[in-house]
Formats: structure tokens, sequence, C-alpha cells
């Protein structure tokens, strides 16, 4: 121990040294050693359960574009469309009797989620956009993430029992009752639902899972997979394979019950005498051909398409399509073209204008 003359003292040198040389006389010894380890290793932690309580900041499409203002009023327009169109077409179908077949109960699934589906992105993006404020919870961030999958998911395999249904209506129209009888279409619409929800949830508890220890700034319209992934701080490629497989299974078994139903629709419409007839039955499928064209070329581009030919950019105009254009454009693609529906429709309000104006 150091003994101090009378004329000595401590120095400030001195005092700030001392600790120091315990500090480094410590860090050198067994348990000094396994303090530091400790200490190294807290950030890291804190930093992975930091992802839990942090926001990410949503680009999305309008920030990039070079007028935003317009690009915001042509999606809010979109979206009053989406809503009022789909809502309308859900209010016929349910209240008109005559409209109570397989066909239009598939068609009012397809609406509802359409409605829904645009309803989980678009308000957000305009309200993101009209406030300045783009943060997402991580909750918030999985909870949107799951309900676009639920519902895209839904969605794709509905157009698959909707091709089904339309073979079964003109390639066997003596049995079209007992193919598509209630139990049958109800089974159909259920388990689209619940595959596409359980597919939804397994992807959206993995993907949430990585530390995102990287920029918190997803530029794209909203949360999905392959723009998470790109945040993570671990190694992704064999989740990114799995997303891969799944998306194109996903995709293709439903597509591929679309080609084959109306390969076989062709083969039997070709067959039919009447020109009336088959213009009928033409008139029919191509409607749903159209929404078919149009769900799956953006889902290709966007699940298929190797990410090497992705960009943000091409994948915000891409889920902006398949997410805000198309559940507006659907809805009218099925009923301008369809008399039962528009006649259900001029029933429905004249019943109303009559109750509401009985001296008109």
């Amino acid at each position: 121990m150091m003994k101090l003359g009378p004329g000595d003292s401590l120095s400030s040198s001195s005092n700030t040294s001392f600790p120091k040389a315990l500090c480094s006389s410590l860090s050198w010894t067994p348990a000094g050693e396994e303090y530091r380890k400790i200490q190294l290793k807290k950030p890291h932690r804190m930093e992975l359960n930091s992802t839990l309580g942090s926001d990410f900041i949503l680009v999305g499409i309008l920030k990039d574009s070079g007028s935003p203002e317009l690009l915001c009023a042509i999606i809010t327009a979109l979206y009053m469309v989406a809503l009022i169109s789909n809502g309308l077409l859900l209010l016929v179908i349910t209240v008109d009797i005559q409209l109570h077949v397989p066909m239009y109960l598939l068609l009012g699934q397809l609406s509802l989620m359409d409605l829904l589906f645009t309803s989980v992105v678009t308000p957000k993006a305009l309200m993101d956009f009209l406030h300045r404020e783009n943060s997402i919870s991580f909750g918030g961030c999985a909870l949107q993430m799951f309900l676009a999958l639920t519902l895209g998911g839904a969605e794709d395999l509905l157009l698959a029992f909707m091709a089904y249904d339309r073979y079964v209506a003109i390639c066997h129209p003596l049995n079209y009752m007992i193919f598509m009888r209630p139990r049958v279409c109800w089974f159909m619409v259920v388990s689209s639902w619940i595959l596409a929800s359980l597919n939804a949830l397994g992807h959206t508890v993995y993907t949430m899972h990585y530390p995102f220890c990287m920029s918190r700034e997803i530029r794209h319209l909203f949360c999905e997979i392959p723009n998470l992934l790109k945040l993570a701080c671990a190694d992704t490629s064999r989740y990114e394979l799995m997303v891969y497989v799944t998306g194109v299974t996903f995709l293709l078994l439903p597509l591929s019950t679309i080609i084959a139903s109306y390969i076989l629709i062709l083969l039997t419409v070709l067959h039919i005498p009447s020109k009336d007839g088959r213009k009928k039955a033409l008139v029919t499928c191509s409607s749903h051909l159209t929404v078919v064209g149009m769900f799956y070329g953006a889902a290709t581009l966007m699940y298929v398409l190797p990410s090497s030919f992705h960009n943000p950019k091409q994948d915000n105009i891409t889920s902006a399509f398949y997410t805000i254009v198309t559940p507006a454009l659907n809805p009218l693609i099925y009923s301008l073209r369809n008399k039962e529906v528009m006649g259900a429709l001029e029933r429905i309000f004249g019943k109303y204008i009559v109750q509401t104006h009985p001296t008109l």
C-alpha cells in the first residue's frame, strides 16, 4: 500500500489513473474477461429486443413519384370506385333472390376480398402522404402483412374455384346444381379463407422473427415479404427460396386448374351448334378471364419472377396494380357486361325509388 507524506495529496491525475489501472488489471483476469464478454453481448441483445418496439418507415409509391399530389388524387378516386362498386355488387347479390346461385355466391366473395384487400393498403398510404407521417409499428406491419397475404391467397384460390364453376355450367349444365350444390360452394369459400390464412400466418411469423438491425426504411407501398427481408441482418437466403417455392406453388396450381378448365370449356363451346349459344358462353367466361389475367399477371411479376429482375419502382407499381387498380376494376368488369347483375340493380333501385317517392 502506498503511504502519503505530510505534504503529499492525491492529485486529479492519480485519482483518474487509479480506476483506469484497476479496470485495466481487472480486464486481464478471468473474471474481468467474462465481464467484458457479457458487456459486449448486451448491446446486441438490446438491438434484437428493440426490433419489437421500433417503427418501420413506409416510403411507398407517392413519395418517389414526380407528381405525388396528382397520383394521390388518382389513388383516392380508384379507392372510392372500389368501395362503391364492390359494395353495390355485394348488396345486389345479397338482396336479389334471383342471384342466389353458385356463380354469384363466389362473385360476392370475390367482391368482399377485393374490398378488404384494397382497404388494408390504400387508406394507410393516403393518410401517410397527407399527414407526412410514414411510420408503421412492428405489430402494425405484421398485421398488414398477414391480412394482405390472406386476402391475396384467398382470391388466388377463389379464382380457380370460379373457373371450375364455369366449367361445370358450360360442360355439364344438366348436373350443374348437383356438382355446385350449396354445401360444395361453401366448402370452396371456407377452404379458400382457411388455406390462405394458414399460409399467411406461417409466412408472417417467420418473416417477423428476423432481427431488423439495418435501415428501418421499407421502400414499398406496404409491408410485403421481399422488401422486409432486405432489412434483416441475418442470412435469409434459405427462407427466400422457400418463399419463392411456396409462391410458385400457390400461384401455379390454381392457375393450372384455370387453364385446364378453360381448355375444356373452349372444346365444348366449339361443338355448340348455335352461334348465339357460343357467343353467350364466351361472354360469360370473358369477364372471369380478364380478372384472372390482371391478378395472376401482377402476382407472377411479384412472387415468381426471380429477385434479380426486381427493382423498388417496379415492385411498387406491381403492388399498386393488384391492391388498388384491380379491386376497382373487377366489379365493373363483372357487372357492366352482365345482364343479370344490371337487371338486379334496376329492380332494387326501382323498388327503392317507388317506396321513397310513390307519386313518381
